[in-house]
């Protein structure tokens, strides 16, 4: 299993009338924090699309606990507790400052050859990044 934890800073613009983040604005921050869970395995999104795979979301869900508030710092926790196939699985739980689970969220995306279209098996340089943080792989 891999797991990261990103902090990001709710701004005004992000907020509604009542100060509460935009349902729409987490689907933004789960992928903020996706991206750098890549990073910190040493692969930019942007490496792996140059590299000719491209990584559409085919699945989303999100549970709202509680609202997050205009100027929060929150901690999105991002978990990938399955080797991934053709699909990988994205796992996440939302605190607020005072570390209480606010959000939980679940995101699935495929491997998709750019060049075919078709979709592919988990590429063998993001599988030989990723191979470490499991014992044994599926």
């Amino acid at each position: 299993m891999i797991e990261t934890t990103h902090s990001l800073r709710v701004r005004y613009a992000e907020t509604d009338p009542m100060k509460y983040v935009y349902y729409g604005n987490y689907a933004q921050y789960l992928e903020v924090a996706r991206v750098e869970l890549m990073r910190t395995i040493g692969l930019s999104y942007e490496e792996i699309e140059k590299r000719g795979i491209w990584m559409p979301v085919s699945q989303y869900e999100i549970k709202y606990l509680k609202p997050a508030k205009y100027d929060e710092i929150l901690n999105i926790i991002t978990r990938v507790e399955k080797f991934p196939g053709v699909r990988i699985v994205f796992d996440y739980e939302i605190y607020n400052p005072s570390k209480e689970l606010i959000t939980t969220a679940k995101v699935t995306l495929y491997f998709l050859c750019a060049e075919t279209q078709k979709i592919v098996r988990c590429p063998d340089f993001l599988a030989s990044l990723l191979k470490p943080y499991w014992s044994t792989t599926t």
